[in-house]
């Protein structure tokens, strides 16, 4: 499962760095400054929380428990709700401004994510309930 995730977290970090280009180089010209601000924050975040998935792999192989898994795809469904719906709000037309009602539950996802990774740890080693 550890490596799973260090997986997916070089995944989306190599996918951020490519989001963070695009929006330097082709949407800096094409959006406005407060939607380049929203693509912004959207890379940002989804940058951040490659780290948390990474962590939660590097953790897993400590506290091997099903708490530390479920951080894990919260961190990681944090970002396609939170940084996907404000990529797509960049880019869509004023009609899809209802895109951001999701962004608030990929922000609960990464929140729920770090409140289980605390939890995992003080769970610590439980390898028989961490098998998925």
């Amino acid at each position: 499962m550890h490596k799973r995730f260090l997986v997916i977290a070089a995944i989306i970090g190599a996918a951020s760095v490519v989001m963070g280009a695009f929006g330097a180089h082709l949407l800096k010209d094409i959006v406005s400054e407060k939607s380049l601000a929203t693509f912004e924050t959207a890379v940002r975040y989804q940058f951040y929380h490659v780290f948390a998935i990474a962590l939660t792999g590097i953790l897993y192989q400590s506290f091997p428990n099903t708490t530390i898994v479920r951080a894990g795809y919260f961190f990681i469904t944090g970002i396609f709700l939170f940084s996907g719906s404000l990529y797509l709000l960049t880019v869509s037309p004023p009609e899809y401004r209802w895109l951001g009602a999701i962004t608030p539950f990929g922000g609960l996802c990464f929140i729920t994510g770090w409140l289980f990774l605390v939890a995992g740890i003080r769970r610590g080693n439980s390898r028989e309930s961490g098998k998925l």
